[in-house]
């Protein structure tokens, strides 16, 4: 009897001894856990943060886990979209601000100075980015509703657009661009195909009309899917529909002198 009682308290000595042990490693676990949160705490309090940076940063990260069509945010993105210039500003000024050559302004300057003394501000506006030189001309001086075939108007703008276009040897693209109202028509079921026949419309015409060298000419058509105005009115609407003249730049062959026609 008595060398039972001595088995079964051994029994219960090794239980309570293991059922102790087991519970041993929380207490590492929470060290190792402060050790740690107090390494990043130094860390933090040591460095510098540049807060534009960490948000940036931060919604990217956050856009991409929650699936946000969003590009990502990263330093020294460029935008190639037009940019308008205030008449305000000096070229310095805009080389200042922006990432747009020196010798894209000295065209910009060219293009602008030509419209003014055409009178076409009216109906033509000019931009420049990184590409090269905007001429933004109105649609409704081009072109009827849901129509690619240019109107009387139309031509004596572009007759007028001639001598712009020869003064420089850069190459020429045409694009053109509509607002997001839907067409389905025979000619244009939707409008790619309204948006790029208007452009080969006007590369057509100066190439055939005014002699423009064709090598130097490409069309191409955006739909509505470059806009400079939100498509939530009657008026932004009209502003992006539209046909542009790109003057590219050409940065191994510099800007031309621009006197071609003179």
């Amino acid at each position: 009897m008595l060398k039972r009682l001595k088995i079964m308290s051994r029994r219960k000595l090794v239980k309570k001894e293991s059922n102790s042990s087991g519970s041993g490693w929380i207490t590492t676990y929470s060290d190792l856990m402060s050790l740690l949160l107090t390494f990043f705490i130094l860390l933090y309090s040591m460095s510098t943060i540049d807060t534009v940076k960490f948000k940036n940063i931060s919604e990217s990260i956050q856009a991409v886990l929650m699936g946000v069509g969003q590009p990502a945010v990263m330093e020294g993105q460029q935008n190639d979209q037009p940019i308008p210039i205030d008449d305000e500003k000096t070229i310095s000024d805009i080389i200042d601000s922006t990432t747009i050559k020196e010798e894209i302004l000295v065209m910009y300057e060219k293009v602008k100075e030509y419209i003014m003394n055409e009178g076409l501000e009216a109906n033509i506006s000019v931009t420049v980015n990184r590409r090269g030189v905007y001429v933004d001309i109105k649609d409704t001086i081009l072109f009827e509703s849901g129509s690619a075939e240019i109107k009387v108007s139309g031509l004596a703008v572009l007759k007028r657009l001639e001598g712009l276009v020869n003064d420089f040897d850069n190459d020429i693209v045409i694009e053109g661009h509509t607002d997001d109202v839907p067409i389905n028509r025979i000619l244009y079921p939707s409008n790619w195909e309204l948006s790029t026949a208007r452009a080969v419309s006007v590369v057509r015409y100066l190439s055939e009309v005014e002699q423009v060298d064709p090598k130097r000419l490409s069309a191409v058509g955006y739909s509505e899917y470059r806009p400079i105005a939100p498509n939530d009115s009657v008026g932004n609407r009209a502003i992006n529909r539209r046909v542009n003249i790109l003057i590219i730049f050409d940065e191994e062959s510099e800007v031309s002198n621009g006197t071609r026609g003179n």
